[in-house]
């Protein structure tokens, strides 16, 4: 387990899983408007590895997911990131292509972003969607997906 310590008025320990977690926690503070609590929401939304593919992207909406961080803290993270290492580990996006090349949008990825939309937390709707289709197969319907995690959710 890394630590990082920060002096202010008093001392705080803040735990990490690894490496590349700590890497991209210091990274995330030397941004301007960025402080150990809107670092680690940002770390609770996107583990370093998709921090890494979101920043390849260009997606602020996934690093505007976090606590803390509005549209244009999230634009100012992205850019200010780019080009620099946060994670050791290979980059690769949900559908496992590599960060250079932006993702085709998949069924499973809009039917998960639909139900965040409707106020679903993320690994909730991951989770569920992800069973619809290992139950439904490859060919499944962005709206067959949905409707399947809407049922799960309901149990």
């Amino acid at each position: 387990m890394e630590t990082q310590w920060a002096e202010s008025t008093g001392m705080k320990l803040y735990g990490f899983l690894g490496r590349d977690e700590r890497r991209a926690f210091v990274l995330l503070q030397s941004i301007q408007g960025v402080g150990p609590k809107a670092a680690l929401g940002v770390l609770d939304v996107l583990p370093p590895q998709d921090l890494a593919a979101a920043v390849a992207r260009d997606d602020k909406a996934a690093v505007g997911r976090a606590n803390g961080v509005g549209p244009k803290l999230a634009l100012r993270i992205i850019t200010e990131l780019k080009g620099k290492p946060i994670s050791d580990g290979p980059v690769a996006t949900l559908q496992g292509q590599t960060a250079t090349a932006p993702p085709i949008p998949s069924a499973v990825g809009e039917a998960v972003a639909a139900l965040l939309s409707l106020g679903v937390a993320e690994i909730n709707a991951r989770r569920v969607v992800e069973q619809a289709a290992l139950r439904l197969g490859e060919a499944a319907s962005v709206q067959a997906l949905i409707k399947a995690g809407l049922q799960e959710l309901g149990r």
